[in-house]
């Protein structure tokens, strides 16, 4: 129970980053802002996988705190272009 709390915790502070660092994003509410960051840490294990493997067995590798911040970014910048309301 308590590793689902830290990931929503890590999760808010990762998303504010992002927010922070990508300008017209400010509209979001603490919901959006943590579902960017979780979804930014996943992005961020995905690329982190590319340049190192994983312990044997994980099934997904640990991103860190830096490479959480630039899955987020990414995921903010895909979210804001392409799945904007018209």
């Amino acid at each position: 129970m308590l590793h689902i709390l830290w990931s929503i915790f890590i999760g808010f502070i990762v998303g504010l980053i992002a927010r922070h660092l990508m300008l017209g994003a400010d509209h979001m509410g603490f919901v959006e802002t943590t579902i960017i960051g979780i979804a930014g840490s996943v992005v961020g294990g995905l690329i982190a996988r590319i340049f190192s493997r994983p312990r044997d067995g994980a099934f997904f590798h640990p991103a860190g705190f830096f490479m959480s911040i630039v899955g987020a970014v990414i995921v903010l910048y895909v979210m804001l272009n392409y799945f904007r309301p018209v």
